[in-house]
């Protein structure tokens, strides 16, 4: 039943049908109202809270988060179409961190003009993409877990990890992807390492999923900038939120 309703728009929803796979399914927890569906997962700390919608759903989104503020944790993130936060208010705190992009690749003729590189990563280099996380994207979300599904490419250079590319969601079985975790080491910026491995890691998936797609903070231009190069196009927006109940 869920994947029939969130099939309907999979570029906005790639993130939910991903978690239907059995990798994903035991951290999460589903309601609906109607045609609106919400996911709260809580793989992470603090849970993430996803309620996507086109414009039209909004209101009937709004009152799916209204009902069940009651029962969601204290704190928690969320990533909410534009509106739909208006069913929290009153009940939780609502911080926003900024609006979001999600991005699907709809001109993947477009990475033929890119350069792939970067060697597939496994367990043994987790401690290698930390070390590059924490000098070059501080503050990120690593699951190591991911690692494990085979799709993060990295280039390295003189023993050290200097670009990597991974996913978010990976799910052969319901046809999606979303990229996550691209960097370049600061050193490194600037010489195309970033569209090598992205292009490499599509390459991959495009031979296993329907669709490929990514979310990127609206002001980060660089990166929307070099994902529209490499052939992805805004699909929605959304804003991701900091959340807190009243009264904690």
């Amino acid at each position: 039943m869920l994947a029939g309703l969130l099939g309907r728009d999979p570029q906005l929803h790639a993130y939910e049908l991903g978690d239907l796979d059995e990798f994903f399914w035991p951290y999460t927890s589903w309601y609906r109202r109607g045609e609106s569906v919400a996911l709260l997962y809580h793989g992470m700390r603090p849970p993430t809270l996803l309620a996507l919608t086109r414009p039209e759903g909004v209101a009937e989104s709004a009152a799916l988060l209204g009902e069940l503020a009651p029962v969601l944790p204290a704190r928690l993130w969320a990533h909410l179409s534009p509106g739909v936060e208006v069913g929290l208010a009153g009940a939780f705190r609502v911080v926003s961190a900024g609006a979001h992009l999600k991005m699907a690749l709809t001109r993947p003729d477009r990475l033929a003009g890119v350069a792939a590189a970067g060697e597939v990563l496994g367990r043994e280099h987790v401690p290698a993409l930390r070390e590059l996380y924490a000098v070059a994207y501080p503050g990120n979300w690593f699951d190591a877990r991911m690692v494990d599904t085979g799709r993060y490419v990295g280039v390295w250079a003189g023993g050290v990890l200097v670009a990597v590319a991974g996913v978010h969601v990976y799910s052969p079985g319901f046809g999606v992807a979303a990229l996550g975790n691209v960097t370049t080491h600061p050193v490194w910026r600037g010489r195309g390492l970033a569209s090598a491995v992205v292009a490499r890691l599509c390459g991959l998936l495009r031979a296993e999923v329907e669709q490929v797609t990514l979310n990127v903070k609206a002001d980060n231009g660089v990166a929307v900038r070099l994902y529209e190069r490499l052939g992805f196009r805004r699909v929605a927006q959304y804003g991701e939120f900091d959340l807190a109940a009243v009264g904690c």
